[in-house]
């Protein structure tokens, strides 16, 4: 799988290419809004102010609204448990 990440307007988005599921993705977002996961500071968690899924298998794109930087889910995507196993 690929990720592309690339700061926006009002955020970061996320770009998956290739071998994903879109399930996976929305697992993941599930696991960050319920505190299930361990990849992201609490910091970085209360920065973002929404989420968007959109996309289908092979090609999901993510959005995270907020005053979050692009460096900081890079570095949350590189500790995630569930689109790295």
């Amino acid at each position: 799988m690929q990720k592309e990440v690339s700061k926006t307007a009002n955020g970061v988005k996320i770009s998956f290419l290739g071998e994903v599921k879109k399930a996976n993705i929305v697992s993941m977002v599930q696991n960050c809004q319920s505190g299930g996961c361990e990849c992201m500071s609490d910091a970085t968690k209360e920065k973002i102010k929404d989420i968007q899924i959109s996309g289908e298998d092979g090609n999901v794109n993510l959005t995270l609204s907020g005053d979050i930087l692009k460096e900081e889910i890079e570095e949350a995507l590189a500790k995630s448990t569930v689109i790295n196993n």
